[in-house]
């Protein structure tokens, strides 16, 4: 019986990965693009995590024109200021960062699906 116990691992934390992430998240933001199912086929994209200085009206505007897509920005309570867009529009909106040089190609998360 003590053979099995001295060989099961009791001090393995499988989020401890994850945790050491969050610990340094102040140091490094990323920009979180996700989409949404909605109804049927039709989808939204969210985008949040932008630096605070930035103007998301000016953003969403530019974004709207490039992509033809509707959209809006969204306060949050926990999140703050959140960009809406109407459809799938994840490696759209990544690339328009990284060219208009708002964010970095490593701090961009695309989620969904």
């Amino acid at each position: 019986m003590s053979e099995l116990e001295t060989q099961v691992p009791s001090t393995f934390d499988p989020f401890a990965d994850a945790n050491a992430e969050d610990a340094g998240a102040g140091t490094k933001e990323y920009v979180h693009v996700r989409v949404q199912q909605r109804n049927g086929r039709k989808s939204l994209t969210t985008v949040q995590g932008l630096k605070k200085e930035y103007s998301y009206s000016k953003i969403l505007k530019d974004l709207k024109k490039e992509f033809c897509c509707n959209g809006t920005v969204v306060q949050d309570p926990e999140l703050g200021q959140v960009i809406q867009l109407q459809g799938d529009q994840r490696k759209n909106v990544s690339s328009f960062l990284v060219q208009a040089g708002i964010v970095k190609k490593e701090n961009i998360k695309l989620h969904g699906f």
